[in-house]
């Protein structure tokens, strides 16, 4: 039965048709012919403080919950203030739609007031941008936005609506349709391919299972601890896939690159095969391209073509769909087994089981020093077991946090890693909370990124959202300023943040959460305990840390993962 609705009553039911139940956006001029029905919507609308706040949040939901997060903003510097996560969401694939209002469409190229090229400015950090110039269009563009959003490599897109397109009628007869014929991402990998493949593994004696963020987003955990018991395979997590193969599986070495284990570092170095699945070879896993995994062949599967040959050529390249490729090559290792045990390769399992053995992740955490952030994340972790979700901003408290958390579940860890947003944790963790409201949500944040986007918490205060922040305060730019130490002979240039203000317990309470402060390690434990008591508002406890620790393992910048340097000393 056909209807007569508004552009902006026609975006909505849209919205609704697709499961949408929670929007985290700032009004002004452009959407409110959007505001003004959304007041009759089944759509939840959380208002940011800011439209960046509005995008991580969007980006913190999807994250946690494997859902399209929306986000909507005005024109102009509504726009603008959006490029952030959308780029961020674009570098760690993470399925966002973002609508923006536009000036009246006899307005747009006269610079009319907050008027943007929204659609140039963000077509390099989306999957995929409309400008709708037709209120006809509006249910197939939404329809095909999530479809884009959700499906392939997932990612970012945008829908730019002019003021005049909201407000126009159109006769509404049903949802929309897709309608993108050269648009069909792979599912199942090529039958030869899977078979050369697992021929290659079978041949190998060194082979590594590389595991990456494309997992998570496909949803392939099951399938991906089940290959790696099934081919008696060592496994590394990048940063964004940590969770998605448990720490506890007996043959996980951790995470590899810059600030990886030293076991997961070396055993890509030292491999014959990497096994790599949803992994882009980034520079922070690979540091000097030239020198890494020099003995490996590489079976590269991933959903995006354009990223197997980009970094490291490929002996297999699979394209499909992670969790379909994974049952294929479950099933081609127990055909060409054909009933026999699949290789032990005892000596490199031995190899690398002693590397992490003898080299494991350690801090030294004296009773009458200062907290290292080290022991706080430890502690934390201990307590919260499974249960919770971690979010972390951009530094060395977020490599702490994947050092030191143990990840048993995919979709636990919420980070930025591709593009390192700082700010990113408060506002993801709002969101995360947003879509998981019966889970434990922390945040991990350092002084510099809390002072970012800390006026978000105002919306988890009002909005309900009792997340829970712990501020390492180590009273600098810490991981600018390790570099600086190391690199640049000590000479600190911009990155203290030291003096005592703000005051982060007064600043939690003004924006109505419960704020703490905790500076003696004996005390750590009952701090957390006391935080976790509180569960009608969000708490934020200012943990003041050593101001000199370092992160370690490191790969210093350019250099090769042979160079791995284990603590300071390594340096000299």
């Amino acid at each position: 039965m056909s209807e007569q609705l508004t552009g902006a009553q026609a975006l909505l039911r849209s919205l609704e048709l697709e499961g949408v139940e929670v929007a985290f956006g700032v009004p002004g001029g452009a959407v409110l012919p959007l505001y003004d029905p959304l007041l009759d919507s089944s759509i939840r609308h959380v208002l940011a403080r800011h439209e960046q706040g509005a995008g991580h949040m969007a980006s913190g939901y999807a994250h946690a919950s494997g859902k399209v997060g929306v986000t909507i903003a005005t024109s102009g510097p509504g726009a603008t203030n959006l490029v952030t996560p959308l780029a961020d969401a674009y570098a760690d694939s993470i399925p966002v739609v973002a609508i923006t209002g536009q000036v009246a469409s006899s307005s747009i190229g006269y610079d009319a007031f907050q008027e943007a090229h929204t659609w140039g400015i963000t077509a390099p950090c989306t999957k995929h941008n409309y400008l709708v110039t037709d209120v006809n269009d509006i249910p197939d563009v939404v329809r095909e936005a999530f479809h884009l959003a959700a499906t392939g490599r997932q990612g970012p897109v945008l829908v730019d609506i002019p003021k005049d397109v909201l407000a126009a009628t159109m006769t509404w007869t049903g949802g929309g349709t897709v309608n993108l014929p050269g648009y069909k991402p792979r599912s199942e990998g090529h039958h030869k391919q899977i078979s050369a493949a697992v021929k290659l593994l079978l041949e190998s004696e060194r082979p590594v299972f590389y595991a990456g963020g494309g997992l998570v987003r496909a949803e392939a955990s099951q399938e991906a601890l089940a290959f790696a018991k099934a081919a008696n395979l060592p496994v590394v997590t990048t940063l964004m896939a940590r969770g998605v193969i448990p720490d506890s599986y007996e043959k996980h070495l951790g995470m590899p690159g810059m600030h990886g284990t030293y076991a997961a570092t070396m055993s890509l170095q030292k491999a014959d095969l990497l096994v790599t699945i949803g992994a882009r070879f980034d520079d922070r896993v690979t540091g000097k391209v030239s020198a890494f995994a020099p003995y490996a062949k590489v079976i590269h599967v991933d959903i995006d073509p354009a990223e197997i040959g980009k970094v490291r050529n490929a002996e297999v390249p699979i394209v499909g769909h992670a969790r379909a490729v994974l049952s294929q090559l479950i099933a081609e290792l127990a055909k060409q087994l054909d009933g026999e045990p699949a290789p032990k390769n005892q000596p490199w399992i031995d190899t690398v089981l002693g590397w992490r053995h003898d080299n494991p992740l350690v801090y030294d955490q004296r009773p009458d020093g200062p907290i290292l952030q080290q022991y706080f994340i430890d502690e934390l972790s201990r307590q919260m077991g499974d249960t919770a979700i971690v979010c972390a901003g951009v530094g060395q408290h977020q490599m702490w946090t994947s050092q030191f958390w143990r990840f048993e579940r995919p979709n636990a860890w919420v980070n930025s890693g591709g593009l390192g947003t700082m700010g990113y944790a408060v506002p993801a963790a709002v969101g995360a909370q947003a879509a998981m409201p019966d889970t434990t949500v922390w945040a991990i944040d350092g002084d510099g990124c809390f002072q970012m986007t800390s006026q978000e918490l105002i919306t988890a205060a009002i909005e309900g959202f009792p997340v829970k922040i712990a501020i390492m305060n180590n009273g600098a730019l810490g991981m600018v300023k390790q570099w600086q130490n190391l690199f640049y002979d000590g000479r600190l240039s911009g990155v203290d943040l030291s003096g005592g203000l703000p005051d982060f317990v007064m600043l939690a309470e003004a924006m109505g959460c419960v704020g703490m402060r905790v500076d003696n390690p004996a005390d750590v434990p009952a701090i957390i305990e006391k935080a976790m008591s509180v569960t009608d508002k969000p708490v934020v406890i200012e943990v003041v840390c050593d101001p000199e620790e370092m992160v370690f393992p490191m790969v210093p910048a350019g250099g090769s993962n042979d160079d791995v340097v284990l603590n300071k000393d390594g340096l000299k």
